[in-house]
């Protein structure tokens, strides 16, 4: 994955801009509380009609008086692009969520800044390499594998994707990180994350937060969760370095094919090691950003294809086409083009990260709007992947549009669910290698009829489903025998 972003803008999507102004427009929402309740309400569907009834740029205000926040959104690709890519520099990761998740999950390549994040990034950076990635291929078809096997059993031929796709990528992801010890890590994941993320994003949007000191309820569970992930990292980088430290070849170790492994060894003459507490930070930051998006992308994927039949049975037509009998490959990844199309059109509409904010360090004008130094600035996938100007009947699933020469024709960052820029994430390929790989190895076992049309989703940490996925299962080729 490039570091940095050196794609050409595309002239398309480009717009008139106004004149430089600082009146920027935005909802007037309630006397007192200003968009308070609305974005609590419902964020995304806020950010929508904001985007609709103001424009590109818009002020949103939220909270009573003498504790109100005030924030800009961008949904311009243009100004994305400003934001995440040509001055990111002066768009730094000091917003209160990003506090948040470095105070639960450590300073690791989602939150570090500045010489620590480039450090870290140099040193993780040879661990997502193509080829490396590539590696993980048999670890994510033997867990999708897995997954057919368990829907044999399933009651009334009727699962929930939700769950479903949560605990595949949530067993993909700790297998590749941990190896043997992947039982272990799931149950301790599946039973603290769902507290810390609550916790975080809660204290991240509250105007006056509670010393996390104090000993209320909320404050106790989120700390023996995360005191609880962090023993159990903390122990597991401690035998991995020791095994490591006992191999004369660090990949030759125990159990040094994975993640955990690589990271606790990885360092050079010019950077050092991550210590123990940093390859513990790396290890919780993977696991938050490499599980939740993924069952997020895996869940929408395959929920909007069996609500559309018709794209289901192409998309499977060249599932049978490519693969025929044997399991799919790393090599196949460029051999399922509309595959990989209905992923990326899901993630159009459903992007793992909605809403991404940043902090202005200086004033800089973005879309003909002047952002004052120290504002809080977000951009939103969910907002410019629905904007009718880049996405003509932008609610229809349609994997067309992301056919190669469509793509060609739109603005960079009219679809930017890794984000962009320097800062876009580094496990793009795992996250599209996985997805795919996982989609073909359930897809060719089982045609799938939706239950329940619509999915509610709010805004955490990630996209969250409310509401389950339900499909009805139909075996193939004896799948279900």
């Amino acid at each position: 994955m490039p570091l940095t972003d050196s794609q050409p803008d595309s002239p398309s999507g480009s717009r008139p801009l106004p004149a430089p102004t600082n009146d920027i427009p935005g909802p007037a929402g309630l006397p007192f509380l200003g968009s308070m309740l609305d974005l609590r309400r419902d964020s995304l569907s806020t950010f929508l009609k904001a985007q609709r009834e103001h424009g590109d740029v818009v002020r949103l205000e939220a909270g009573p008086p003498g504790l109100r926040s005030v924030f800009h959104a961008v949904f311009a690709p243009e100004g994305v692009q400003q934001i995440l890519a040509s001055q990111a520099a002066n768009f730094r990761k000091d917003h209160p969520l990003y506090e948040e998740v470095r105070q639960a999950f450590g300073n690791g390549l989602l939150t570090s800044q500045d010489a620590d994040y480039l450090r870290q990034r140099r040193l993780v950076q040879p661990l997502f390499t193509k080829r490396r990635v590539d590696g993980y291929a048999s670890a994510v078809t033997g867990e999708a594998a897995g997954v057919v096997d368990r829907w044999r059993s399933a009651e009334d031929a009727t699962v929930d994707l939700v769950p479903e796709m949560n605990r595949l990528a949530l067993r993909t992801v700790a297998r590749i990180l941990f190896g043997l010890d992947t039982e272990e890590a799931v149950a301790a994941i599946h039973r603290c994350s769902p507290v810390i993320n609550a916790y975080v994003v809660q204290r991240a949007y509250v105007p006056v937060k509670i010393p996390r000191q104090w000993p209320t309820p909320g404050n106790l569970r989120a700390r023996a969760a995360m005191d609880e992930l962090d023993a159990l990292c903390d122990r597991i980088v401690a035998e991995r370095r020791a095994a490591t430290a006992a191999a004369d070849d660090p990949d030759a170790a125990e159990g040094g094919d994975d993640l955990l492994s690589l990271l606790a060894a990885a360092g050079n003459a010019e950077d050092g090691s991550l210590d123990a507490t940093e390859v513990r930070e790396q290890v919780l930051i993977f696991l938050l950003a490499g599980h939740e998006t993924t069952a997020t992308s895996l869940a929408f994927t395959l929920h909007l294809l069996a609500r559309h039949p018709e794209e289901q049975a192409r998309v499977r037509a060249e599932i049978d086409r490519v693969l025929a009998d044997r399991e799919p490959t790393a090599a196949d990844l460029d051999r399922l083009p509309y595959l990989t199309q209905a992923l990326k059109e899901s993630m159009r509409l459903y992007p793992a990260a909605p809403v991404v904010s940043r902090r202005a360090v200086e004033a800089t004008e973005i879309c003909g709007f002047r952002i004052p130094a120290g504002a809080d600035v977000v951009v939103a996938p969910w907002v410019t992947h629905r904007d009718p100007e880049l996405w003509p009947d932008p609610e229809r699933f349609d994997p067309g549009r992301f056919a190669p020469g469509r793509e060609a024709d739109r603005h960079r960052y009219a679809w930017f669910p890794f984000g962009g820029g320097p800062r876009a994430c580094i496990g793009q390929h795992f996250s599209m290698l996985e997805s795919v790989l996982a989609l073909a190895t359930l897809l060719r076992a089982y045609e799938l009829h939706a239950v329940d049309e619509e999915v509610p989703v709010a805004a955490g940490i990630t996209l969250q489903p409310t509401g389950p996925a339900r499909v009805r299962l139909r075996p193939r080729d004896g799948a279900g025998e």
